[in-house]
């Protein structure tokens, strides 16, 4: 099969990748430049392989990219693409980017709409072309101008200037929207990479709730930085989106005038959650837990308890137990009655209550209980969520497998986790860049 020595990125983004034998390697989402002295250089294909991982593909590995496909030679190494200091992704970082075109009308504002790269006879891929939309006139050598605002055209690269200067970047839609298929976790790995202005900009785009869920995922050095550049109102507004037990986390982590100053601006509700939290040790049941663990009433039906679990925005974690009290129904609730797991609801009528097939096997933890002794409980009787309560019976929250994960592995391990590749197949020793 022939190799097509000239396309356009934007009809690459989305083609499948198959290796020689014809097994479907994953999809492209990106396309990797790096500046040189006359001519930006393609060097690489950012590939989405199953499970949603972003690997680096060489330039030099691709052997054809006809027929709406890519094909590559030899394995690919499925290590996490992390991006250099000198590289730029096409279509998160140069679409939509603002530079200046040399044409016979004059030097013109334009936008970028899609960059062409074309293959070298030393099998180097350059930037060979941009496609340009026209914004307003910048200078011009001519007395009239016959290219009209919004008008599309061809460039060749060397007339271009500006398309990997910072000050004219992509908009952060534009770079959320090339992303917006990533899950949270993931985000925070493309969020995190980011220089700490990009990182800025990227955080005051995201609604509130997204960006809760993105801090939750970074390490605590970038939660405190991301945190620190919003209005403190706007701060308020995503620890309270926040689960309870991260958004005590982030606050300990703050100088204490500025943690107090932020729970005044919280809803009193959600403040006083988390200072319930803040009072225990991090290590913990009681430092551990969430205090929004689903909550039912015994006079609730099996198809209620299922209607609750199935609600997407609940963690998996949070999701395998519903915890059965009397009223009242929130955290410190009234006196805890026992447990109910998901199989257990997968099991019975859908009319039955809740009440009648509780769990009271299971001992609530006491909210000073250490670390050691949480695990122990939930690597011996497999649980994946436990129960705490005060000593009057209340429930006052629960800790769930994710939590503990997050205090057992490193305090690194969010900076690390690109790194761990045991669980992977064989790679080759292909190198990035």
């Amino acid at each position: 099969m022939s190799t097509q020595s000239r396309v356009f990125v934007g009809r690459l983004a989305g083609l499948t990748v198959f290796d020689p034998l014809g097994d479907q390697v994953g999809k492209v989402r990106d396309v990797v430049i790096t500046s040189s002295s006359r001519r930006p250089r393609a060097i690489g294909l950012v590939v989405e392989v199953p499970g949603r991982r972003r690997v680096f593909l060489p330039m030099t590995r691709v052997t054809s990219v006809e027929g709406g496909q890519v094909i590559t030679t030899g394995l690919v190494n499925m290590r996490r693409f992390e991006q250099r200091a000198n590289e730029t992704l096409v279509l998160a970082e140069i679409f939509d980017r603002q530079v200046r075109a040399r044409t016979d009308d004059g030097v013109l504002d334009v936008t970028v709409e899609d960059l062409g790269i074309e293959k070298q006879a030393n099998r180097d891929w350059v930037v060979s072309r941009v496609f340009c939309r026209v914004g307003k006139r910048a200078t011009s050598t001519l007395s009239r101008l016959t290219r009209r605002k919004g008008e599309t055209f061809v460039a060749d690269i060397t007339d271009v200037t500006g398309l990997l200067d910072s000050g004219g970047e992509q908009s952060v839609e534009r770079f959320l929207e090339t992303y917006a298929d990533l899950k949270v976790a993931d985000l925070a790995e493309v969020i995190q990479d980011l220089p700490a202005t990009r990182r800025a900009q990227v955080a005051q785009a995201l609604d509130d709730s997204k960006l809760a869920d993105v801090l939750e995922e970074l390490p605590e050095d970038d939660q405190v930085e991301i945190l620190a550049g919003l209005e403190a109102d706007r701060a308020a507004d995503v620890l309270e989106a926040m689960e309870p037990d991260d958004a005590a986390d982030l606050l300990n982590e703050l100088d204490p005038e500025q943690a107090e100053e932020l729970m005044s601006l919280m809803e009193p509700d959600d403040a006083e959650q988390v200072r319930r939290l803040r009072a225990y040790d991090d290590e913990s049941a009681g430092g551990l837990m969430t205090t929004e663990p689903l909550i039912l009433g015994p006079e609730a039906s099996i198809a209620e308890a299922l209607a609750t679990v199935r609600k997407e925005e609940i963690s998996p974690a949070s999701a395998a137990a519903v915890y059965v009290c009397r009223p009242p129904l929130e955290t410190p609730t009234g006196k805890y009655l026992g447990m109910v797991h998901i199989q257990r609801l997968l099991r019975e009528p859908p009319h039955a209550s809740v009440g009648s097939i509780l769990d009271k096997d299971v001992e609530p933890l006491s909210p000073e209980d250490p670390l050691g002794r949480i695990t122990r409980i939930m690597a011996t009787y497999n649980h994946v969520s436990l129960p705490v309560c005060d000593p009057d019976g209340h429930l006052l929250g629960a800790v769930t497998v994710d939590d503990v994960l997050d205090h057992l592995l490193p305090d690194d391990w969010r900076e690390d986790r690109h790194d761990v590749s045991e669980d992977l197949p064989a790679v080759t020793g292909l190198g990035h860049g």
